[in-house]
């Protein structure tokens, strides 16, 4: 699905990922851990075409994409959830859900937003609100809502249980799990390990913008009592 081939990517000339090579496959989640400015949301940013590498291939579906513009991507089906939420604050929350479909000009809009606000019902509840009015577990569920009305083909999500409090992780994770049996592909930035291994198949670590290892979600856990590698997540 997605192939990300040796990318370099600088900021003001200052290598922020170098040589970075992921992909995920069908039906598959795969997470991307590392400590806050590992490179973790620069891959994604890039994956999503606001940053352009300076070497380097991003393919998807079969198609090369490095260079396109975002909006062209989002219309190939690979969707960008940031970290954050990002919502439209000042607008209603039924906005923000009819704006995830603007590069979309199907005929099954209004019955995606009918399946959209089945899965977060809350959202069909607040849908007249300004999305800013929100709190942040309901606003993560409109960002959710959001992405799936852009008919994805891929789900990248960028901390998606950032800042929130158990009951809304929970919440969170239940929605993953939907997606994920549903087939939606999905790479998972997260520095929640514990959460991330529930869902993933596979793992990446990045470290100061290089990928340190890949490996199964098996072979991390066994892996998680190394002094070395609690350094790399944890920061002890």
């Amino acid at each position: 699905m997605l192939e990300i081939k040796g990318i370099t990517v600088c900021y003001d000339n200052v290598p922020a990922l170098k040589d970075v090579s992921i992909n995920v496959k069908e039906r598959e989640v795969v997470a991307f851990l590392g400590l806050n400015g590992a490179g973790k949301t620069t891959t994604l940013l890039t994956a999503s075409g606001f940053l352009k590498p300076i070497s380097g291939e991003i393919w998807f579906r079969g198609r090369r994409i490095d260079g396109m513009p975002p909006h062209k991507i989002v219309r190939l089906g690979l969707v960008h959830i940031p970290e954050g939420r990002r919502v439209f604050s000042t607008l209603k929350v039924w906005e923000n859900l009819v704006l995830g479909a603007y590069t979309r000009n199907d005929r099954n809009i209004k019955n995606d937003l009918g399946e959209v606000v089945k899965s977060f019902p809350i959202l069909k509840e607040r849908k007249d609100q300004l999305a800013g009015a929100l709190s942040g577990g309901e606003q993560q569920m409109l960002a959710f809502g959001r992405g799936i009305m852009a008919k994805p083909q891929l789900l990248m999500m960028d901390e998606p249980i950032l800042g929130l409090s158990p009951f809304m992780i929970q919440e969170v994770g239940n929605i993953i799990n939907g997606l994920m049996l549903k087939g939606f592909p999905i790479l998972l930035v997260e520095q929640n390990v514990d959460f991330v291994l529930k869902f993933a198949n596979r793992c990446y670590v990045l470290e100061r913008g290089k990928i340190i290892f890949e490996t199964s979600v098996s072979e991390l856990q066994s892996s998680l009592s190394s002094v070395s590698l609690k350094k790399i997540l944890f920061r002890v």
